[in-house]
């Protein structure tokens, strides 16, 4: 297994190879079947909403690094029903997840010892 989280998951392989597919129909329609290049067009569309679909499911990933246990392509996220902090998916779907908020570092204390030279 990697040492890094590569963010494979289903939702990423399935919208990969429908977009794939949608390429390489264009790419025909470019050559000479006419139609190929919308219907490539509207199979690359649909790529992205299987896409958003699959991650609203819970088969894509949050935003940032999972960890190890959670690398697996089959782990679901089940933090997907809630919405993720700042993932443009969540958001568009009206999942809008309240974001952790990380303890502010401590200012330097003020030296109340005399004068400055």
């Amino acid at each position: 297994m990697s040492e890094h989280d590569e963010g494979h998951t289903v939702a990423g392989w399935v919208g990969c190879a429908i977009a794939t597919a949608g390429a390489a129909v264009a790419g025909v329609g470019i050559v000479g079947w006419r139609p190929g290049i919308w219907v490539g067009s509207v199979v690359i569309v649909l790529a992205a909403l299987v896409g958003w679909i699959l991650h609203l499911a819970g088969w894509g990933k949050p935003p940032g690094v999972r960890t190890p246990g959670q690398w697996g392509v089959t782990v679901r996220d089940r933090s997907a029903r809630q919405g993720h902090a700042g993932c443009l998916w969540c958001r568009l779907a009206g999942r809008r997840a309240v974001p952790v908020r990380t303890a502010a570092a401590p200012q330097p204390a003020l030296s109340t010892s005399g004068a400055d030279s």
